[in-house]
């Protein structure tokens, strides 16, 4: 399937805390989309892989999105030749315009990680000469026209922020949907920096931040390393003051 976005994300959940919205923005424009995470969160202090993938599926579905898990090891995300290809071929497969990942600045090292072998791979996925194949068929060149960072939990100036504010309930039920990762007074797992009630308020918080930056109820931030060119001055959101 031939997908517009595709977000990559290191664990379940990465992508739903960064950019479901856009997503879910996205797809009620009529874009495709795609989510791929790139570990089953294994090594997470709240609930385990099987249970990650079951709320994974969940709030794919919630966003309309396709979701696939390239099954590296949690906490040991390597940018080795074999992890590229095996990205190399995730791009090839779907063959999305744009790609959203993790930023380079990050607190846990598998987002940093993250950052580096999608990088790597979009640039690698362009030529011709590194050969991929999928279900025994050899897979043609691709590589993404562009590729934005989304923000986890360092924040930096972005370059742009997506307006959410009509979709943000889908991306509210869609982070809701990994339930064994946050505020739950039920569970009998171990307190988490993301499982506190005080981190659903921070959540929002951060939403009508970007938001207000630009003049609407909630915005998702991100950053891209080349310009950003514009059609129209009035196509622009800005702060109304």
């Amino acid at each position: 399937m031939k997908l517009d976005i595709l977000a990559i994300g290191a664990h379940p959940d990465d992508v739903e805390l960064t950019c479901a919205g856009t997503l879910a923005k996205s797809r009620k424009q009529g874009y495709k989309t795609g989510i791929i995470d790139l570990t089953k969160g294994e090594l997470g202090t709240r609930g385990d892989d099987v249970i990650r993938a079951k709320e994974a599926a969940k709030a794919a579905k919630i966003l309309g999105c396709i979701r696939e898990n390239v099954n590296l090891p949690d906490g040991n995300i390597e940018v080795s030749q074999a992890n590229i290809k095996a990205l190399i071929r995730i791009y090839r497969k779907y063959r999305p315009n744009v790609i959203l990942i993790p930023h380079f600045n990050e607190r846990h090292p598998d987002h940093v990680h993250a950052h580096h072998l999608c990088r790597e791979a979009w640039f690698y996925s362009g030529l011709r000469k590194i050969r991929t194949t999928l279900e025994g068929k050899e897979q043609a060149p691709w590589r993404p026209d562009r590729y934005y960072h989304f923000m986890q939990w360092t924040e930096f100036t972005p370059s742009f922020i997506v307006d959410i504010t009509d979709v943000y309930e889908i991306r509210l039920r869609s982070i809701r949907a990994h339930k064994s990762q946050f505020y739950d007074p039920r569970s009998k797992d171990p307190q988490t920096l993301l499982s506190q009630k005080a981190f659903d308020g921070f959540l929002e918080t951060r939403a009508k931040n970007y938001g207000y930056q630009i003049g609407v109820t909630y915005g998702e931030p991100f950053y891209s390393t080349e310009s950003i060119g514009i059609g129209d001055l009035f196509d622009l959101k800005m702060f109304k003051g």
